[in-house]
C-alpha cells in the first residue's frame, strides 16, 4: 500500500476559481507537482530539478506558444 501525498496549494492560487491552482506534495523519493484540474496527473521532481524549474519560472525564460 502506498502512502498518500499531502498536497499544498500555491499561495499565488488563492482567489479565483478553486480548480485553477498548482499544488505541491512531498513523497520520500521526490516532490510532486500537479494542476488541480487534473489531480491524477503529477510531475515528480527531484529537489535539484524542482529548484531548476523555479529558477526558470522566475527568470521568465520558458517558450510560450505563439511567441515566435
Amino acid at each position: 500500500m502506498s502512502t498518500p501525498i499531502t498536497w499544498q496549494k500555491s499561495s499565488y492560487s488563492s482567489g479565483g476559481e478553486p480548480e485553477n491552482c498548482i499544488e505541491i506534495g512531498g513523497f520520500p523519493s521526490a516532490t510532486h507537482l500537479r494542476e488541480s484540474e487534473t489531480p491524477h496527473t503529477t510531475l515528480p521532481l527531484t529537489p535539484h530539478r524542482l529548484a531548476g524549474l523555479i529558477r526558470t519560472l522566475q527568470a521568465g525564460t520558458l517558450d510560450r506558444p505563439g511567441n515566435g
